[in-house]
Order: structure tokens, then sequence, then C-alpha cells
């Protein structure tokens, strides 16, 4: 079964812009434990676009939290997401690593896809 966030019936909030204030916002309702990571990796962003005279790492940054926020705002799929995650570090053989490591991967893309990325 393929996890598609934007098929699944319960939806938290709806999908945000893709602002730093939308996005701050949503993830607020979503996952407010991730806020100071957002936070953090914000400022990190906006001092790479200022050395590097280019906005490329603020439009990066403002993608990964889309996704994360488009994934978090689908319970079931987040749960699923973080078993996967857990269950791909725990695994003592490497074919059960990797199948839950693919679990997480097509959960990301799906993500990706469902922001047209």
């Amino acid at each position: 079964m393929t996890a598609q966030p934007e098929h699944h019936a319960e939806e938290l909030i709806p999908r945000p812009e893709r602002t730093i204030t939308a996005l701050k916002a949503a993830l607020a309702v979503v996952a407010s434990d991730r806020l100071l990571e957002m936070q953090a990796e914000q400022a990190e962003a906006i001092t790479m676009a200022i050395d590097s005279d280019t906005l490329d790492p603020l439009r990066g940054f403002l993608l990964r939290w889309a996704v994360i926020v488009e994934i978090e705002r689908h319970p079931e799929i987040a749960l699923k997401l973080r078993r996967a995650e857990y269950l791909m570090q725990v695994e003592e053989e490497p074919e059960d690593s990797r199948r839950h490591a693919l679990t997480a991967a097509e959960i990301i893309r799906a993500a990706y896809r469902a922001l047209g990325a």
C-alpha cells in the first residue's frame, strides 16, 4: 500500500501555504514539539542565503518544512513514518531494516508529490 497523504481521509488541518508564517502556525498545531527545530533551521537558512547571495537555502527550508507539515497533518501517516524510522534503526536483519527504510521513503516521496514538488 502506498502512503498518499493527499488521499488520506483524516486531516488535522488544511494544507497551509508555503510561507514561514503559515508553516509555523500549522506546525504549532500538528507538531508543536518541533517548533524550536524549525526556528533553528530557519536561522541557518537565512545565514546561508545571506552568505551565498541566493534564496535557494530559504526555498529548501520552506519545502522541507512544508513536507513535514504535510505528513504531520495526517496522524496515521505520521505515526506510520515514525514507526518505520524506528524499526529501520532497531531491526537486526538488513533486509527488514531496508524494508522499513523503503516504507519511510515512500511516505516522504508521497508528501513531496502532494505538494507538487
